[in-house]
């Protein structure tokens, strides 16, 4: 079954990010996608850009009403990345998103609905 892992954490965090702490990052992203690879989960996934260049989309009765800057809530955190993976089992999902290189936030895991 292929998993959703959803990456949110403060985007204020990182504003003051060396490149050697990016890279570090960068780094740490491409080992776990290569784990991810060794296994055969066939990952796939993107970093997003800030919620300052999002746009959200509201539809009533099935028509589109208004379009709005930036994300559909204010929160603390944002959506900044996912990993789509295969794996057996939630469990598996869950061992592979508690690897995920995050020094705060959270990951969201989903199951992904086949059609």
């Amino acid at each position: 079954m292929r998993y959703m892992l959803l990456l949110y954490g403060d985007e204020k965090l990182g504003e003051n990010v060396t490149p050697e702490q990016w890279q570090a990052v960068i780094e740490a992203h491409n080992a776990f996608t290569q784990e991810a690879i060794d296994r055969g989960m066939n990952p796939s996934g993107e970093a997003l850009h800030s919620v300052k260049a999002g746009k959200t989309v509201r539809f009533e009765d099935g028509k589109p009403t208004l379009t709005t800057d930036g994300p559909f809530a204010e929160t603390k955190e944002q959506l900044g990345g996912f990993y789509l993976l295969d794996c057996a089992s939630e469990a598996e999902a869950l061992e592979m998103a508690a690897k995920l290189p995050m020094s705060t936030g959270s990951v969201e895991v989903r199951p992904a609905v086949e059609f």
